[in-house]
């Protein structure tokens, strides 16, 4: 870890929601024409789902005044039955009944309610068709939308600088990548779709409540504020929560992946119990953030379902009132009463998705951190002409430091020569690593020049900076697949004979015939069912292949036995000529017959020469060298 690098808690401040949201919304513009037409589906489906209930009312109505009008007597009119009733006294009947279209002594017209419900039936269905043609489009779009934001991220990674990811837990960047992704999706799939219905839902239907009944309307619109203001309240309260249930997510998968990959040292000391009581520990933290973000949001419904119960109350109990009155038929207020029910429903439902929608930002929010994270100074416009290859390497007064305080490379100047052998030792911390780095463009310079046959490596695009280096490093890296497939890594166009040479070349050869499927044998990314030594000579033969001007050797024989060593270095050798090379290497035994020596020390060239003159200087080399071989005498 370096200086800066985060200790593991979670900043569990949250960000604004709105500029996320907005964001997130942002990513539907490529998508405007397919959301102009779910949004039409949408209205559509909605008008004829609102209409349905109005239909039902003249349903009831027809059902309603036939019943009373068989109980009225035949052969009078509508007024003279009204002026008998209040004769005997009814008033109350009277007034209901001239609110009504009654006909006395006309029983129920069956066709009639018969046409009405059919053409309900026929909204209904129509209704159902445009509300799954409108989910299916939206979750296309959606899925339009995560793909491009999974693609964005990946190839932000690419342009994002290894310091980055030096201060960044390995298992939590992937747990943006994936699980904060996978979240978001989840998230505008539940809560796009529904709040658009909802809302236009909630549009139309409040439309038709003051069509039918401005005061019934007013009534219902009373606990609207009440609602907001709650469902806002918990909203506010749970959004922390779900900050921290998706950081503290991407810690657990880090501390996961950092116990895995490194399950044998933890064995080895006998960390287990620590390790286990750290997961435990940022387990627990998961546990009560989620607790806590599920707890909080869910009031949302049950709050949102108490105040419509309040509020159908309150219809129930004045429209039963105003038909009484007669200012309102039965119909009506059966239809109202529909429309309050489903006026509330979608208040519960927006409500409920701004819950899901908190989490979906949360995770956005965090997607939106790498997103945002300064990248890698760009390329060239223009790859210039490469002259030929000779490989000369020039370090000119080169500066660098990891963190601003702490300088690691200082006014370092340095050149290689064409097929030169140029070993870098020293301490560890020197430098030696870096230095390699910096050739690489691993790291961008502070101050000073590297150039390549007198070319500034700044002038060339990273690919082509890179396909001159061939690099064979200490921790062995193979992927998943055959050998054949881990040796072509160094060169994806190479031939199969192509293969089999470099394989040769780096004693690969010696050993994969005793494999169950020689060449085919497929190994995992750890390299099971090779020893370590093989796959030292699986890296090498695949920097044969890539057949590089120049050549990286980090610490290449550092971690095998006498034996495949004694393999390595006259793989390593042959691969070394005609190139210019790099070693880096701590035992000394391994860099005697190089051109150039470099001692480093604090980031700083402290001596150069060959073997033999830094041991006749008795200086820097001359004690490590001494060091070394006493230290292995006392170990004999």
């Amino acid at each position: 870890m370096r200086p800066g690098m985060p200790a593991g808690a979670p900043d569990a401040k949250p960000k604004s929601f709105k500029p996320s949201l907005k964001r997130l919304v942002r990513r539907l513009v490529p998508e405007r024409v397919l959301v102009g037409v779910i949004i039409t589906l949408g209205i559509v489906s909605v008008v004829l789902n609102i209409v349905g209930p109005y239909l039902l009312g003249k349903a009831t109505n027809l059902i309603f005044n036939g019943v009373v009008g068989r109980q009225l007597p035949a052969g009078v009119s509508k007024d003279e039955a009204i002026a008998g009733l209040r004769a005997q006294g009814q008033n109350t009947m009277a007034d209901m009944l001239s609110g009504m279209d009654v006909v006395p002594g006309v029983g129920i017209d069956f066709d009639a309610v018969g046409r009405v419900l059919t053409v309900v039936l026929a909204l209904y269905l129509g209704a159902a068709v445009f509300g799954w043609l409108q989910g299916f489009l939206l979750n296309d779009v959606i899925n339009r939308v995560i793909k491009r934001l999974r693609s964005d991220v990946e190839d932000k990674i690419h342009r994002m600088p290894l310091s980055y990811f030096d201060s960044a837990p390995r298992g939590d960047v992937l747990s943006r990548v994936t699980n904060d992704v996978d979240n978001v999706s989840q998230s505008l799939q539940q809560t796009m779709s529904q709040l658009l219905v909802s809302l236009l839902t909630v549009i139309g239907i409040l439309g038709m409540m003051f069509w039918i009944s401005w005061l019934l309307a007013l009534v219902a619109l009373l606990t609207v504020p009440a609602l907001i203001v709650v469902t806002a309240q918990i909203a506010k309260r749970s959004k922390p929560h779900f900050v921290d249930q998706w950081k503290y997510t991407g810690l657990v998968n880090a501390q996961v992946e950092e116990a895995y990959t490194g399950h044998e040292v933890v064995t080895a000391f006998g960390r287990n119990k620590q390790v286990g009581a750290e997961f435990d520990e940022r387990n627990d933290r998961l546990f009560t953030s989620s607790f806590k973000a599920q707890f909080i949001s869910g009031l949302i419904m049950p709050s949102s379902m108490f105040l419509g119960n309040v509020n159908y109350v309150l219809i129930a109990l004045i429209g039963g009132l105003r038909v009484a009155s007669g200012q309102l038929s039965l119909g009506e207020v059966q239809a109202f009463i529909q429309y309050s029910r489903q006026f509330s429903q979608p208040l519960t439902q927006i409500g409920a998705m701004a819950n899901l929608l908190q989490s979906g930002v949360a995770s956005a929010e965090r997607i939106f951190e790498i997103l945002d994270a300064p990248e890698q100074s760009p390329d060239p416009a223009k790859e210039i002409v490469r002259p030929p290859e000779r490989g000369r390497v020039e370090f000119d007064d080169v500066s660098f430091r990891y963190e601003p305080e702490t300088p690691v490379i200082e006014h370092l100047s340095l050149v290689a020569e064409p097929g030169h052998v140029v070993a870098i030792v020293g301490p560890t911390g020197a430098g030696k690593t870096t230095l390699v780095n910096l050739l690489l463009r691993f790291y961008e310079l502070d101050s000073g020049a590297i150039t390549i046959d007198g070319i500034d490596i700044t002038a060339l695009s990273r690919d082509q900076l890179r396909s001159r280096i061939g690099m064979v490093l200490q921790d062995t890296w193979l992927f998943k697949g055959t050998i054949r497939e881990n040796i072509s890594y160094g060169d994806p166009s190479a031939s199969g004979d192509d293969i089999l040479a470099a394989a040769r070349a780096a004693y690969v050869d010696r050993f994969v015939h005793a494999l169950p499927d020689g060449y085919d044998t497929v190994i995992d990314e750890e390299g099971t069912g090779v020893s370590a030594g093989e796959k030292q000579l699986i890296t090498i033969a695949r920097a044969f292949l890539s057949k590089p001007a120049i050549l990286v050797l980090d610490e290449a024989t550092s971690s095998v036995d006498t034996r495949t060593e004694l393999l390595v270095q006259q793989a390593t050798a042959e691969l070394r000529r005609d190139r210019t090379s790099f070693v880096i290497a701590h035992r000394l035994s391994t860099i005697r017959d190089a051109d150039l020596i470099v001692v480093m020390e604090a980031g700083r060239i402290v001596e150069t020469g060959t073997h033999e003159n830094l041991l006749e200087q008795q200086g820097a080399y001359y004690r490590l060298y001494n060091a070394q071989f006493a230290a292995a005498a006392v170990e004999a």
